[in-house]
């Protein structure tokens, strides 16, 4: 028995050193989205934190800031879900690689 205890706190470790990897690793990820045809841009990593946002001039229209408004939400649902789509991925391949058992909605 604890024999299998300490290989269940190896796997453990070696999970958690995984996890941290892939953490940084998407971190380091940029994940571009778009709305109004390219006019708003919106960047993420693949932890879903904005890196960046570009606006153009052309769409900037004082009496619509409300279409503005839009195109910048619109951008970064869309980035967002990128981003996390990506993780997914990612942390489910890490799981699956370690035997353990995906559960959805937990990365």
């Amino acid at each position: 028995m604890p024999g299998n205890i300490q290989e269940i706190m190896r796997q453990v470790k070696r999970a958690q050193e995984l996890l941290e990897k892939k953490q940084a690793e998407l971190g380091e990820l940029r994940i571009e989205a778009s709305s109004g045809g390219g006019m708003v841009k919106v960047v993420v990593n693949g932890r879903e934190e904005v890196l960046d946002i570009k606006i153009a001039p052309e769409v900037v229209d004082p009496q619509d800031v409300g279409m503005l408004e839009d195109l910048i939400l619109a951008a970064l649902r869309e980035a967002r879900a990128k981003a996390k789509e990506v993780a997914q991925k990612e942390m489910g391949g890490l799981l699956g690689g370690l035997g353990l058992p995906n559960i959805p909605g937990l990365f």
